[in-house]
């Protein structure tokens, strides 16, 4: 399976969209401080996936994703999740 994947940093609130094929070593890295364009926004959850078949059809969703159309879907799709306060 290939994941696109949304994470919510809770100290900034900033959201980070990416690829990949191991989606729970994948968070446990960027956990660990070990991406470096996120190693400042720990701690990070995960908010949302979705998982494909192809990955071709994968990345094309997370290109989607960075787009501006494709970040005012995402904020459309997860509004109740992101207007709640912690």
């Amino acid at each position: 399976m290939f994941y696109v994947y949304v994470l919510r940093s809770k100290a900034d609130e900033n959201l980070y969209t990416g690829f990949t094929e191991d989606l729970k070593q994948r968070f446990k890295d960027y956990n660990a401080g070990k991406n470096l364009s996120t190693q400042i926004r720990k701690p990070l959850e995960l908010i949302h996936y979705e998982a494909f078949l192809n990955k071709f059809d994968a990345l094309r969703r997370e290109r989607y994703f960075k787009t501006t159309k494709g970040k005012t879907t995402l904020k459309q799709m997860l509004r109740e999740y992101l207007s709640k306060k912690d």
